[in-house]
């Protein structure tokens, strides 16, 4: 009989600077003028009030040793049991080896150990945790981590700089705009095979789907540390390919339907992209866990963070219908069901 994965738990870390739309708006003063936008315009079109950032000091596999080691301390597991740790962060200490790698060795797993990243823009998390369910199924483990650490500070102090230099214009304000949207922050979950699980969250399938036509309308750049995309074609692209993907899904993974999941935790790019996504598909906006306000756009950890925040608030509770959702660059979407 196949074997079945469980959700065992979730911790997450933030950093205690915090950084204000208002004060990402006041730093592009002269830039806000020369282009005629109007004050509170970056809160109103993002949904976003505020992101936390690291220190320069703090790497992604620190970060994410932080959220595991949180995690790990009330599982209640033998860390000689875990078979396998993913990361799955944007951010990288370096080109190689991986991130996994380096928590792998902070946290001090067996040498038995699968450790390896999973690169996959927004959706490596999600992805994370099918490559984990996969490996379960096939009982070649019993317990999984996975593990996300983001530290954009770099990233958006330098697109600051270029959005206030003089021969900044309105394309360069349009192209970069999406990387003042970015936060920090690490997370970690734990999975279990269904024989050792005490939880019983239970995924339920997944479906995922491509359009790589729109490969290169964001791109981050590894040298410049910033990321240059086409906002309006990437909506609109995102928006078709969630749609085609959520149409698969209702034939796919049990009880999938717009009337039947009770919570959605999605990645978080702008409340505006996801009530696009929601309108699209039919899905009624109040079913969704938004945590962008207050977190900013966190990557592959925004789906993870969202979950935990959402069953802190009450918001997910046992035997809701939990569906994750996101469209990651390149593009690729992704959806997942688990019965909370």
């Amino acid at each position: 009989m196949t074997a079945l994965t469980s959700i065992e738990g979730i911790a997450y870390e933030f950093p205690e600077t915090v950084v204000t739309s208002q004060q990402i708006e006041d730093r592009l003063g002269p830039a806000v003028q020369k282009f005629g936008f109007e004050p509170g315009y970056f809160e109103a079109l993002t949904g976003i009030k505020e992101r936390r950032i690291w220190g320069d000091e703090m790497k992604p596999s620190d970060a994410a040793t932080r959220a595991a080691e949180k995690l790990l301390e009330t599982a209640g597991i033998d860390r000689d049991e875990i078979g396998c740790i993913v990361n799955t962060s944007v951010c990288r200490d370096y080109i190689e080896p991986s991130v996994a790698c380096l928590v792998h060795g902070n946290l001090q797993l067996p040498s038995s150990c699968l450790n390896f990243d999973v690169s996959n823009a927004c959706l490596g998390f999600v992805n994370g945790i099918h490559i984990i369910d996969a490996l379960m199924k096939t009982k070649q483990i019993k317990y999984g981590l996975i593990v996300n650490g983001e530290c954009s500070g770099h990233s958006l102090e330098s697109t600051l700089k270029l959005m206030t230099s003089p021969e900044a214009d309105l394309d360069t304000f349009r192209e970069n705009f999406a990387t003042l949207t970015l936060g920090s922050g690490a997370v970690a979950m734990l999975l279990a095979r269904e024989d050792v699980a005490k939880e019983g969250h239970i995924v339920r399938g997944a479906v995922s789907r491509a359009d790589t036509r729109y490969n290169r309308i964001c791109v981050g750049e590894i040298d410049q540390s910033q990321m240059r995309s086409d906002p309006q074609t990437m909506l609109k692209a995102g928006v078709e390919l969630c749609i085609e993907t959520w149409k698969d899904a209702t034939e796919v993974i049990p009880g999938w339907s717009s009337q039947g999941i009770d919570v959605v935790a999605p990645h978080q790019v702008s409340i505006k992209h996801t009530q696009a996504m929601c309108d699209a598909v039919g899905l009624d906006m109040a079913k969704v866990f938004l945590s962008i306000q207050t977190t900013g756009n966190i990557g592959p950890a925004g789906v993870p963070v969202s979950m935990l925040m959402a069953e802190e608030q009450g918001r997910l509770k046992r035997g809701d219908y939990l569906a994750l959702l996101g469209v990651g660059s390149g593009l690729n979407c992704m959806v997942m069901g688990v019965d909370w």
